[in-house]
């Protein structure tokens, strides 16, 4: 089992970590947490745990020299936040050029997956924002655990669905809209626009293709494309660009 003190490991969770294996990190600043989630992710013979941490600058540290496939990244906590935390991690906009050090077992950098007490919650927003690909309830049952960090390391985005699109929406109304980001739509071509659009209403690869009425594969093209042209990593960040671009407006509860 691991170590649950900060920016540790067991003896068997670095060495454990063979190929194949999803590399994981868990960042929270209760003991408790940590061993907790450390312990229920040890049950899964496809994961290994490989650190843990009590607060963001740790992790940033662990990052470098463990490696992690996904890190479950706490929100509040001293020293470096976990907002801050996943800026670095993820290489967020404000800190070019900062995780040039910081790369998962398969040279990609780590996936984030965000841990709150709280689905409306302000802080989750702005880690979105930053990078991160999802965000779970740290109430989460153990299957919806599992399946979350085998969504997030395969590199797709973790929607939870209705409430993350609900988070984003929120947050993006009450915020003023990047310029730059809409300025960035510019470079779009209808089509991708379109994909765009239906990725952030929450429709998957297959239900676009339906919608447009063209193959899948045409969709995984135009979904790569527009990630690039956008400078986006996932499909999180790119309903997080829609809503605040003004392509997507937030509906209102009648």
């Amino acid at each position: 089992m691991i170590d649950a003190g900060p920016g540790t490991t067991g003896p068997a969770t670095a060495d454990v970590a063979g190929p194949g294996r999803i590399r994981l990190l868990v960042v929270d600043d209760q003991e408790v947490v940590r061993a907790g989630f450390g312990a229920l992710l040890a049950t899964q013979p496809d994961f290994a745990v490989v650190g843990s941490a009590a607060d963001g600058a740790e992790a940033v540290r662990l990052c470098r020299s463990r490696q992690p496939d996904v890190v479950l990244m706490d929100v509040r906590m001293p020293v470096l936040d976990g907002i801050e935390a996943t800026r670095v991690i993820a290489g967020g906009p404000n800190l070019p050029g900062s995780a040039d050090e910081i790369r998962g077992s398969d040279g990609g950098r780590p996936r984030i997956i965000m841990l709150t007490t709280f689905d409306l919650d302000e802080y989750v927003y702005d880690a979105l924002c930053a990078g991160a690909s999802g965000f779970l309830l740290k109430e989460v049952t153990a299957e919806r655990l599992f399946d979350a960090v085998r969504v997030v390391a395969a590199g797709d985005a973790l929607l939870a669905p209705a409430v993350t699109r609900r988070l984003i929406g929120e947050f993006a109304r009450m915020r003023p809209r990047p310029p730059q980001r809409a300025t960035l739509l510019d470079a779009l071509t209808p089509r991708e626009t379109s994909v765009l659009r239906l990725i952030a209403e929450g429709l998957s690869n297959t239900e676009i293709a339906d919608r447009l009425v063209i193959s899948e594969e045409t969709v995984k093209t135009h979904v790569s494309r527009l990630l690039g042209k956008l400078r986006l990593r996932d499909r999180t960040q790119a309903v997080v660009t829609a809503y605040e671009s003004g392509l997507v407006v937030p509906r209102t509860n009648s």
